[in-house]
């Protein structure tokens, strides 16, 4: 190793400070990275029962299939046996909650015709249902 003279007196040890400093630097970047990783707080969660739920969804579901057929749930029915039906649905629960399930060949008079007879009854608790988009 070639000794260098620094003020009259021989240098021989490395300085390792930078390096320290570039390790530190790194460890706690590591550190801070490991730990936004995790997301949120571990936790034993309970177990549900197996046994189906005695409570009937309160969700009703408005199917237009492409050949123009409409369901309530799974049941077929015209524009007046909707209207009736959710008529009764609605006096039994105000805040009953509608989701339209339109299938992507029907006309879209059909969807609006749907929203409009919603409106109509009041029922403002509504969602249309599409695909989840897979990037």
């Amino acid at each position: 190793m070639k000794k260098d003279v620094y003020d009259g007196k021989v240098y021989d040890e490395l300085n390792i400070t930078s390096m320290l400093d570039l390790a530190w630097t790194l460890l706690v970047v590591f550190i801070i990275s490991v730990t936004a990783a995790v997301q949120g707080v571990k936790v034993n969660l309970p177990k549900a029962s197996t046994a189906p739920s005695l409570a009937k969804p309160k969700t009703k579901a408005i199917t237009i299939h492409s050949s123009g057929q409409m369901y309530l749930d799974a049941y077929p029915v015209t524009m007046t046996e909707l209207e009736s039906m959710l008529r009764t649905y609605r006096a039994a629960d105000p805040n009953l909650p509608v989701i339209i399930k339109g299938d992507e060949q029907i006309y879209y008079q059909k969807v609006v015709d749907v929203l409009d007879l919603l409106q109509k009854l009041d029922i403002s608790q509504m969602g249309l249902v599409t695909q989840k988009v897979v990037k």
